[in-house]
């Protein structure tokens, strides 16, 4: 790995570019993606539910000139279909994205709806074969007391859809992208699947996932992917004001937990957002981390931060102060 090139672990989580929070020009979600393929990043994550249908088209363009043999992996999901929306204000945050499109997303866990949103998605992605293919956001944390019968809509029509662009080679593998572990252990108890994106629940902060996800992933060859590596960004900014955690104000006893790692991450001279991301890569089920990128200044600071090396003595430390538990693996060198 040459020096400023990022490890292949290391992905590109593209929400930003769907305007989260926030508007992003073309232009600088253009760069934004020419930063990433520059540093040699090859895996790109996106869903239609991201700026409704503008995080993959500007993926989709940009990779058209970029990758025009198509060797980049892309992930996308489904789960969701785009509706038109005539009468709403485009210029105001709707579902979490400020975006010009004139539709937004429901759930639709159908045959139908996913095979829509698949087929939607190639167009706007401009590729013919899909690499990685996740239903997005099951679960109870999303559904609540909706959440039994959205599953059985996806155990009956949405994943044997799935099954079946595997089958048919235009899907290359399948899975799930999700915010919870309890979805994750009741799907793998009932169906087959090769991939399992899960945001947040796997960080300097939360290590529930040790339990028995990541040991039965490991165990049945699935991959996972670790999305929200700084939990919402309270990883990476600290917890000064605006700090965000699971996506809202941090509870106090976060704020405190992250504080105490901070002053040890800076006792070893090491900024708590490269910790936090290399964390991420320590375990041997984890195939690729992807934080979110939303200019070409953070692409470069991700890079930095993989490939920054970390004296062991901070595993030991956070370990000693019960700040991270002491059945982590530790991760090795990137750098």
């Amino acid at each position: 790995m040459t020096h400023g090139q990022a490890p292949a672990m290391l992905g590109f989580g593209g929400a930003a570019i769907g305007n989260l929070y926030r508007p992003v020009g073309d232009v600088a979600a253009r760069a934004t993606i020419d930063a990433a393929w520059a540093h040699g990043i090859r895996r790109f994550d996106t869903a239609p539910h991201y700026g409704f249908g503008l995080s993959e088209r500007r993926l989709g363009d940009a990779l058209a000139v970029l990758d025009p043999a198509g060797d980049a992996i892309v992930s996308t999901k489904v789960g969701r279909v785009l509706r038109p929306v005539p009468d709403r204000d485009l210029g105001v945050e709707r579902q979490g994205f400020v975006s010009p499109e004139p539709v937004e997303s429901a759930f639709d866990y159908s045959r139908d709806g996913v095979l829509r949103s698949f087929d939607a998605s190639r167009d706007r992605l401009r590729r013919d074969r899909i690499d990685l293919l996740l239903a997005h956001d099951l679960g109870e944390m999303t559904h609540g007391a909706g959440h039994a019968a959205q599953m059985a809509t996806f155990l009956d029509g949405g994943y044997p859809a799935m099954r079946a662009l595997r089958d048919a080679g235009t899907v290359g593998a399948i899975g799930i992208g999700v915010n919870e572990i309890a979805v994750c252990e009741e799907l793998l108890a009932r169906v087959e699947l090769d991939v399992i994106l899960l945001a947040g629940r796997y960080t300097l902060l939360e290590q529930d996932a040790l339990d028995a996800l990541l040991p039965r992933c490991a165990a049945l060859g699935v991959r996972v992917i670790v999305g929200g590596p700084y939990n919402s960004g309270i990883l990476a900014t600290g917890t000064g004001p605006g700090a965000r955690y699971d996506y809202r104000t941090p509870p106090a006893a976060i704020t405190a937990r992250v504080d105490a790692i901070a002053a040890l991450c800076d006792r070893h001279a090491v900024p708590m957002a490269a910790a936090a991301l290399q964390f991420a890569m320590g375990h041997d089920a984890v195939s690729a981390v992807i934080p979110g990128m939303a200019d070409a200044t953070e692409v470069a600071q991700a890079v930095t931060l993989a490939t920054l090396a970390i004296p062991p003595a901070l595993w030991t430390d956070l370990i000693d102060a019960g700040l991270i538990r002491a059945d982590t693996p530790i991760p090795s060198e990137t750098a």
